[in-house]
């Protein structure tokens, strides 16, 4: 199949004004295929010869202003359409599609709690031509309209509010028309349908609503009020920030199986992926995750839906915009105030780690350096989205956000309903400051890589100086602060000086030195920060005493840096974690402290001589927390404690009489997350067998369940149930996405190093292969899930490295083995500091 490229997108552009889509579904015909008829009306500039993208199962039919078109000049996803006549032409297709498993297209799903089929979209970039015939580029925006045959039990959501117009002869099937849409892109078009369970509401004269399947529904039920408070709040907060009103008829959220992302912003009907519909206990961080993906979500219908990118270098005008707007309207308009700690702890480290790989980009990068849809899909990662919010964030901080709103809306003004770029929105902010926000743009978001700052403090006879270095190219404008131990042992801020770097100003101040001086407190740029060596020791001694979050966030932060770059050794910071963990109050630093430790230091980083010592230190400091939290005081926190216990683990006794007495001494009681989990790591340690996981499933027999077997059967250390999951895993092209990616994470384990040392050399040349079959979404999975990571050895990375000479290698798979071996060789570098 072709990818589009920028070139062909500008010439087809120029050529065509699409008018409208009228697409029929017909989700009647059986398991596998689709029926799907489309009418699309469009204008010819000029004379000229285009295409059309789809990719049929069967092209049937195919007229152009009512002559037949050859079905047989069908190439590849494209269809040519030659001998264009300047004016309006009409354009009709009948195909027959096929379905997909691996959420891409039209995902179908039968749920096994209770045999019932959902189907649902995912059009982004190539796959909207799985569904339907398009004209698939972002600047051919159009209005679309649907019509959709489905089984007469369910019902169907679309972009616009659809509706029940009858039931067909024959069979009852039930015929639902929704209502034409705004403009939009054709990446932007969406369909859900199956037996949903709902909610719904009507709020600032729209209807709102949120779905999910039925075997889920007393959990979405317990949730509802929480959920649409959240999407109702954000809405009203959108709308005291933006001038433009929200311009779509309806706002439907479906909780939709097998998501590949976390969400998807079409507009009107936003998808989840349903793993937010909570059917197990979870902490009051990843309620405020939920959240801020609802917030981003509805940030989307704005940015990315009203004004859309013209090209995908402009990826960031979407996905950065919809993140720092996520985090920031949450913080304002719910009880989730304390979202820029998460931020801190778990999504900029996700940009840190993008922006030192090989792989990296400008936020906003070259339109030549997004050629084609193919490199387009591979920018969808923490640069465009951790660290645009973050760049967002900084540019606030610099530019205030009274005149960074005034340019936003100006924005949206000026481009509403139609496409933009980076230099549309820069001129917005212009319009709005006197600042040169030209030369801003250009330093943060059409450059690449991290500055470094690290303070240096001299004392004098009658106080001390402060100098920041900076190892890099942009301005930031953050805060210091400074601490002073008191008596009781806490750390007090005594100051939070302003500093604008870099700086020729030398500050001083009178007295001593602080104990503590931290860089960027308040995480308002995107830097790495050191301490000085005073300040070093403070915080390593010190840290749980420092009285906010967010900078107790931002010097952990440097901790980990610091070990990722070899710069501390990797148990200074597990006995760091030991120390001060337990005595912890967020949840969000603490879960995300333990999840670097766990998955990276002690898998990772530690030799493997030494990672039962590293579980050790982990497992002690949830020892700790689980005593501090047995009076019932902070469940959050208290489950934290008890995934990580489970999840590093080096003996099962514990672990199999949690199981068997169906709770945690003290709480909480075994809920099907824990019971999975607890299965899993005893199937690591051979605690249990095929028969244990099976009777499992058993009683729980729903998607979750059968996921939690998959990957408990693929942990068994035994050369059988090894071979059985490398099978399932590289040659059963009928697994979904979600089994396979479970099968995955259950296969490498690093205490099975032996046994699965012949499958490391293996898994280059069918991960391959296997990529190239099953496309983009498996391949992304193989990529991250099924990586030999805990080989961290020089022979690995040659044969990674000699894999990637292969020059047919499809682009996500080439992306994320790019980004895999380089995570190996700094795990190799770390071990050899």
């Amino acid at each position: 199949m072709s990818a589009l490229t920028r070139n062909e997108a500008q010439l087809r552009a120029q050529l065509l004004d699409v008018h409208d889509y009228v697409v029929s579904l017909d989700l009647t015909t059986g398991d596998e295929t689709f029926d799907s008829a489309t009418v699309i009306r469009f204008t010819a500039r000029t004379a000229g010869d285009t295409f059309v993208e789809l990719k049929p199962e069967e092209l049937r039919t195919a007229t152009l202003d009512g002559t037949p078109l050859d079905t047989a000049a069908l190439d590849g996803n494209r269809l040519p359409l030659t001998g264009l006549t300047p004016g309006p032409h009409e354009l009709r297709i009948d195909a027959s599609m096929r379905y997909s498993r691996t959420g891409e297209g039209l995902h179908r799903f039968t749920d096994p709690a209770d045999g019932e089929t959902y189907v649902y979209s995912q059009m982004f970039m190539d796959d909207v031509q799985r569904v339907f015939p398009a004209f698939d580029q972002p600047d051919l925006k159009a209005v679309f309209a649907f019509t959709i045959a489905a089984p007469a039990h369910w019902t169907v959501l679309t972009n616009g509010i659809t509706t029940r117009t009858g039931d067909r002869e024959g069979d009852g099937a039930g015929l639902w028309q929704s209502a034409a849409t705004p403009v939009i892109s054709t990446y932007l078009a969406a369909v859900a349908a199956g037996p949903w369970h709902s909610v719904t509401t009507t709020h600032a004269g729209l209807p709102f609503g949120i779905h999910c399947r039925k075997s889920l529904a007393p959990h979405l039920d317990a949730d509802a009020d929480e959920i649409l408070s959240v999407t109702t709040d954000c809405f009203d907060r959108y709308h005291e920030k933006f001038t433009e009103p929200y311009p779509f008829d309806s706002y439907d959220q479906a909780f939709v199986p097998e998501f590949n992302a976390g969400a998807m912003e079409n507009p009107g009907l936003v998808t989840f992926r349903d793993e937010f519909v909570f059917r197990s206990a979870v902490t009051d961080t990843e309620r405020q995750r939920r959240a801020m993906v609802i917030a981003h979500e509805m940030a989307h219908m704005w940015f990315g839906d009203l004004v859309t990118l013209a090209w995908f270098d402009d990826i960031w005008l979407n996905e950065s915009f919809a993140e720092y707007m996520g985090y920031q309207t949450l913080t304002e308009a719910t009880r989730f105030t304390g979202t820029w700690t998460e931020f801190g702890m778990e999504r900029k480290p996700w940009g840190y780690a993008a922006d030192q790989r090989p792989s990296t980009h400008p936020v906003a990068p070259g339109p030549d350096d997004v050629p084609d849809t193919a490199s387009a899909l591979l920018n969808f990662d923490g640069i465009s989205y951790a660290k645009g919010a973050s760049a967002l964030r900084q540019l606030v901080a610099w530019l205030g956000e009274k005149d960074f709103l005034a340019g936003i809306n100006t924005h949206f003004a000026r481009h509403k309903f139609a496409n933009a770029s980076l230099a549309d929105f820069v001129d917005s902010l212009a319009a709005h400051t006197d600042r040169d926000v030209h030369t801003w743009a250009r330093s943060w978001l059409r450059t690449t890589g991290i500055d470094t700052l690290t303070p240096r403090i001299q004392d004098g006879a009658d106080g001390w100086t402060l100098t920041v270095d900076r190892n890099g190219s942009r301005p930031h404008r953050i805060q210091a602060g400074t601490y002073t131990g008191a008596a009781d042992g806490a750390l007090e801020r005594t100051a939070l000086l302003d500093l604008d770097v870099p700086t020729d100003e030398v500050l001083s101040a009178a007295g001593p030195r602080p104990d503590l001086l931290v860089l960027n407190d308040g995480d308002l740029t995107y830097a790495k920060i050191r301490l000085d060596e005073t300040s070093l020791e403070t915080a390593l001694r010190g840290l749980s005493r420092i009285p906010d979050p967010l900078t107790r966030a931002v010097v952990w932060g440097s901790l980990r840096d610091m070990v990722r770059d070899g710069e501390l050794d990797p148990f200074d910071f597990l006995h760091t974690l030991d120390a001060h963990i337990p005595e912890e109050s967020d949840l969000a630093v603490v879960q995300g402290v333990l999840g670097f430790a766990r998955t990276q230091v002690a898998d990772r980083y530690a030799a493997p001589a030494d990672r039962d010592t590293a579980l050790g230190l982990i497992t002690s400091a949830t020892r700790d927390l689980l005593r501090r939290t047995e009076d019932g005081s902070d469940p959050g926190l208290r489950l934290a404690a008890v995934r990580t216990f489970i999840d590093s683990a080096t003996q099962p006794d514990t672990l199999a009489a949690w199981l068997a007495d169906g709770t945690v001494p003290g709480g909480p009681a075994l809920d099907p997350e824990l019971r999975w989990r607890i299965l899993a790591r005893l199937s690591v340690l051979g605690a249990v067998d095929a028969a244990a996981i099976d009777a499992a499933l058993a009683e729980d027999p729903s998607a979750t369940g059968a996921q939690g077997a998959a990957r408990c059967h693929a942990s068994l250390p035994t050369p059988e149930a090894k071979a059985a999951a490398w099978q399932r895993l590289f040659h059963d092209d009928t697994l979904s996405n979600y089994l396979f990616t479970a099968t995955a994470h259950g296969f490498w384990q690093p205490e099975q190093a032996g046994l699965l040392s012949e499958y490391v050399p293996r898994y280059y040349p069918e991960a391959v292969a296997l990529a190239t079959r099953r496309g983009p979404a498996i391949a992304d999975a193989a990529g991250r899930w099924a990586f030999p990571a805990h080989a961290i050895d020089p022979a690995n990375l040659e044969a990674g490295h000699t894999c990637l000479e292969d020059p047919e290698i499809i682009p996500m798979m080439r992306r994320v083995l790019v980004d895999q071996l380089d995570d190996l060789a700094r795990a190799l570098r770390v071990r050899g500091a």
